[in-house]
C-alpha cells in the first residue's frame, strides 16, 4: 500500500482488545526468547487508552501497529511500539517514530526518550538508525532479570 494510506488515530475504549492482541502478537518472538512476556505484553492498557497515550496505525483499512506515548513536562516517553508480525519490515516502526517526533516538536518537547531490553538488538539498531542515542544501561526496576537500555533523541 502507498504511504499516503497510512493514518494514525488515538485509541478508544472499543480498541482495547485490538491493542492487547496486537501487542501480544508483536512481542511473541521476545516472549519465546526470554521465557516470559516483555512488560508491554502484561501492561493494563485500559488506563493508558483513557489517558490518551495509545495511538493506532492504520494502513488502508488494516490496523497494522500501535504506539504508546507518555507525555511528560519536558519530554515524551515512547513506552511501546508494536507492529503486526505479518506487516513487519515495511517501515511502519520508522513511520511511527517520525510521527511522534513531529508531535513532540510541535508540543515544544526537548527530547524523546524510550527504553528497551538489551536483548532486543534489532530494536536498538532501529532506534539508533532513527537518531536515538544510548544514555544508560541498568537492571530494569520492575524486572531485575532484564538489562534496560535507555535511549534519547534531542529535539532542539
Amino acid at each position: 500500500m502507498m504511504p499516503d494510506e497510512r493514518t494514525i488515530r488515538q485509541a478508544g475504549p472499543d480498541d482495547l482488545d485490538t491493542v492487547r492482541s496486537l501487542t501480544v502478537a508483536a512481542y511473541e518472538p521476545y516472549t519465546a526468547l526470554f521465557g516470559a512476556p516483555p512488560m508491554p505484553v502484561t501492561e493494563d492498557y485500559a488506563p493508558r487508552i483513557a489517558a490518551g497515550e495509545v495511538w493506532l496505525l492504520r494502513d488502508g483499512t488494516d490496523i497494522v501497529g500501535l504506539m504508546v506515548v507518555e507525555p511528560h513536562a519536558d519530554h515524551s516517553l515512547i513506552y511501546s511500539i508494536a507492529i503486526r508480525p505479518d506487516r513487519k519490515g515495511q517501515g511502519y516502526g520508522s513511520f511511527l517514530l517520525e510521527w511522534v517526533e513531529r508531535r513532540a516538536r510541535d508540543a515544544g518537547m526537548a527530547e524523546l526518550r524510550l527504553f528497551t531490553n538489551a536483548r532486543m538488538t534489532r530494536n536498538i539498531s532501529l532506534y539508533a538508525a532513527n537518531g536515538y542515542l544510548e544514555t544508560s544501561r541498568h537492571p530494569n526496576p520492575r524486572r531485575a532479570d532484564i538489562t534496560q537500555v535507555n535511549m534519547a533523541k534531542p529535539l532542539s
